[in-house]
């Protein structure tokens, strides 16, 4: 089935074009020169390129294969990992990687390498994948793996869909001892006390991050609160496994004008000071940890019909002393508005040619779009440029061609594994065009 429409990211900023919807994504990849999921890649990466027909996997979500004793899950790309979380955590399995919402589908978690709390310990989710299969922009099907066509397999994690369309994804789930998280919480007086918790919190928490305040500035710039957690022991937690969340949801896009300093400003004072001084310690729900913003429904209505963008970097800090204060500096000096604001540590980097994370600070702000939009990401892109940082791409939607390109020396080796299996180029997204030079 086709539908013609105007196409969103999670960012709300649209394109037009024909989305495919079948159970068969097999056929339906056939004449797309894009597999969608659900959408929540935040820009134009999984919008389609003037006006062209998207793949959406969403219907093809069956679990082919588990093997409980190794913990190998073979499933079509589109099953999502709010599934997999409803169907395994319960039977102490879950999936290596936990990014921030549970509304991403497995193909979407391998064309976006997506990381979580845990990336100083287990890296991005492309570590744990085993194998792919794909249709390739020639029509062929395949499979590849770290042994079977590994160039193509390392320039699709994190490739942003621009190698193939994925259709069957392998992964190994890793065992739990329940399926509750044992979390622990402080408040953090600034960026740079926050980069030190961080690293000493890494040696003994599995899962870190951090909220911190935007529009703090002096002496308060980057305060927030530090969250720590482990899978919770069975001495530790409820008998019972979680229960379902109950959830809110925002009914309709509110006024642009909601979002402003002042209710902005408000939202930070009173969540940074709801946290009492002292540590707070307890059994959490797993998806109150992992995905928070998942309890409240289209929370990206809030931005208004505007729509909204992140800019997610990462900073070699432990080369470039200071860098995390200087790229909120920047911000700051240029009145950025943002009350989502994430500090985590990353470790090693990934084997996609593209894959976002490397060791050092990744900090992510959502931002308003609307005016002045583009200077303010075009000044934050020249800061993590001059630190030797990069962005991710599946949060970009203002980058500049020349920017990346500039803080992206892998590039020349992503460009050359698409003109080994896609020479035409057929495969393409709004991002792609924007960022590569892509055909429309």
């Amino acid at each position: 089935m086709a539908t013609n429409s105007t196409l969103t990211g999670w960012g709300l900023i649209g394109k037009d074009g024909r989305e495919l919807r079948s159970e068969d994504l097999a056929a339906i990849t056939r004449g797309a020169r894009l597999t969608r999921g659900l959408g929540r890649s935040y820009g134009d990466s999984s919008l389609p390129a003037n006006g062209n027909a998207v793949a959406a996997s969403p219907l093809a979500d069956r679990i082919l294969a588990f093997d409980a004793d190794s913990g190998l899950l073979e499933a079509e790309a589109g099953l999502s990992l709010a599934e997999i979380n409803r169907l395994f955590w319960p039977r102490l399995w879950s999936s290596p990687v936990l990014p921030g919402t549970q509304q991403i589908t497995l193909g979407g978690m391998v064309a976006a390498d997506v990381h979580g709390k845990n990336h100083h310990r287990d890296g991005t989710f492309g570590r744990h994948v085993e194998r792919l299969a794909m249709r390739l922009a020639d029509g062929r099907l395949v499979t590849t793996s770290r042994r079977e066509r590994p160039e193509l397999f390392r320039a699709t994690l994190g490739g942003m869909g621009l190698t193939g369309h994925i259709l069957e994804v392998a992964v190994r789930l890793q065992p739990i001892p329940t399926p509750w998280i044992w979390a622990e919480s402080e408040r953090i007086a600034g960026v740079d006390e926050f980069i030190d918790a961080l690293r000493a919190a890494a040696g003994e928490w599995p899962f870190t991050v951090g909220w911190f305040d935007a529009l703090a500035t002096g002496r308060d710039l980057g305060r927030g609160i530090l969250i720590k957690g482990r899978w919770a022991e069975p001495s530790e937690a409820p008998a019972e496994p979680p229960p379902p969340k109950r959830r809110l949801a925002v009914p309709l896009t509110l006024p642009n004008w909601t979002l402003n300093r002042l209710s902005m400003w408000l939202f930070n004072q009173l969540y940074f000071r709801q946290h009492p001084r002292r540590a707070k310690r307890g059994i959490v729900h797993p998806e109150s940890f992992f995905h928070p913003l998942d309890g409240i429904e289209h929370w990206n209505r809030i931005y208004g019909r505007r729509g909204f963008t992140q800019h997610q970097s990462v900073l070699p800090e432990a080369e470039r002393p200071g860098a995390a204060r200087r790229l909120l500096e920047e911000l700051t000096s240029r009145r950025g508005l943002s009350f989502l604001c994430v500090i985590k540590d990353c470790g090693a980097e990934g084997e996609g040619l593209l894959s976002f994370p490397r060791p050092g600070i990744s900090i992510a702000i959502d931002l308003p779009a609307g005016p002045g939009i583009q200077d303010l990401i075009d000044a934050l892109n020249r800061q993590v440029l001059a630190e030797g940082g990069r962005i991710y791409l599946a949060k970009d939607t203002f980058a500049k061609s020349a920017d990346f390109r500039a803080m992206e020396p892998r590039l020349a080796a992503f460009d050359s594994a698409r003109r080994r299996w896609d020479p035409e180029r057929q495969l393409a997204s709004a991002q792609s065009v924007r960022l590569f030079g892509d055909r429309p």
